[in-house]
């Protein structure tokens, strides 16, 4: 083991505690204003501008800097499909950040009955999803979605459809491409890393670390039908795959030896 990895963990304790202070803290105070907001004006940047300042103290508890390349790559213009690969709860916060466009994300219905948390998701328009639903449900979900596109803001869903336990890439479900070519709207890949080593899921403790975020041009949908739909789930796959292959290498090469 080497020395930063066995600082991590000797301060993993004191940075959990932070993290859950700093975080919970926060988001009781956010989401009273959130709501207000969304009541005002769904669309207002501030609610932007409030995720930002959230996600950004949640990570810096964390002690995870972020690292955002590609953000050329993002038209500021319109509407998109972000798809990402999901590591850990640090992910939401990750995504927030490294794409500037009004995101919404689709949340297991869970958090929906988590106190203050719930109406807030609830006001700036949140999807709840049951994964077990049927498919009457599915289509309500596609509704809801297709009329946040259509409001202007862009919809980020990680299409494995939960956290990996291992940290390995897995199957990408097809929904968000299907939602994509639906509406003719641009899959953005955006891949993250270093979210896993920092709060792996199922762990209580917080252990911190870089967290690189690279947002891939956009593959676009115009002209494309269902039958596409394998295609490009397998696409936006295969170019998240590749990056967190470089990205792998590239935190190797970075990593000191043991004993340095």
């Amino acid at each position: 083991m080497s020395k930063r990895d066995l600082l991590r963990n000797v301060l993993a304790p004191f940075r959990t505690l932070l993290t859950l202070v700093v975080g919970v803290t926060l988001t009781l105070i956010a989401a009273p204003i959130v709501i207000v907001i969304a009541k005002v004006s769904p669309t207002s940047p501030w609610i932007e501008r409030i995720a930002h300042v959230w996600s950004r103290a949640w990570l810096l508890a964390a002690g995870s800097p972020i690292e955002i390349r590609g953000g050329e790559n993002i038209d500021l213009t319109r509407s998109h499909v972000v798809v990402a690969n999901h590591l850990s709860n640090l992910d939401v916060m990750a995504s927030f950040l490294a794409v500037p466009l009004p995101i919404r994300f689709l949340a297991k219905k869970e958090l929906f009955s988590v106190p203050i948390l719930a109406p807030a998701m609830r006001a700036i328009g949140i999807v709840e999803v049951d994964r077990a639903a049927r498919a009457a449900v599915h289509e309500k979900v596609n509704q809801q979605a297709k009329q946040l596109v259509d409001s202007g803001r862009s919809l980020i869903i990680y299409p494995e459809g939960t956290r990996s336990r291992d940290g390995k890439l897995k199957a990408f479900k097809k929904g968000a491409f299907t939602m994509a070519i639906a509406g003719q709207i641009p899959v953005l890949p955006v891949t993250i890393h270093g979210t896993f080593q920092a709060w792996p899921p199922g762990r209580s403790l917080v252990k911190g670390g870089k967290i690189t975020v690279v947002v891939d041009p956009p593959i676009p949908t115009e002209g494309m039908t269902k039958e596409d739909t394998g295609r490009l789930a397998e696409e936006a796959r295969m170019v998240i795959a590749r990056r967190l292959a470089a990205l792998d290498l590239e935190s190797n090469d970075q990593d000191p030896r043991p004993g340095d």
